[in-house]
């Protein structure tokens, strides 16, 4: 159930920005319940936030300043990004420690984004082994 916090934020994004975000909210609770896993959905920096007993936090959001693409955002402290780049460097664009995005007008890189949610839901488990287990 989306809180009213959550829901006025998703309104807020322009068509069809809104639709595809609420994809990519979707596949995250797929993955979650895939993964047997409890999320807690919250808004933190202003953005859509998803944190899971035992995982690491991530977060999404569009910014008018990068119409083109959605970003998710890691922990910055996390392996996350680093390992993804290294795993796939060519699934998304990269930025920093905590930050990954891709294209909003093109298919999502479903496969992609399944594997780093569930390395997301899973963090603590796969944070001592080389490359998260990926």
């Amino acid at each position: 159930m989306m809180t009213e916090e959550v829901k006025t934020k998703f309104e807020s994004y322009p068509e069809p920005v809104q639709s595809r975000l609420l994809q990519l909210r979707e596949l995250i609770f797929v993955v979650a319940a895939e993964s047997g896993v409890s999320v807690d959905e919250s808004l933190k920096w202003g953005e859509p936030s998803y944190a899971v007993k035992g995982g690491t936090p991530l977060r999404f959001d569009w910014k008018a300043k990068a119409p083109e693409s959605v970003s998710i955002y890691f922990h910055c402290q996390s392996l996350m990004v680093d390992t993804l780049r290294e795993v796939m460097p060519e699934a998304f664009s990269y930025s920093g420690n905590r930050e990954l995005s891709f294209p909003l007008n093109q298919p999502f890189p479903d496969i992609a984004l399944r594997v780093c949610i569930e390395a997301a839901f899973t963090y603590q488990s796969r944070r001592k082994q080389p490359l998260l287990g990926l």
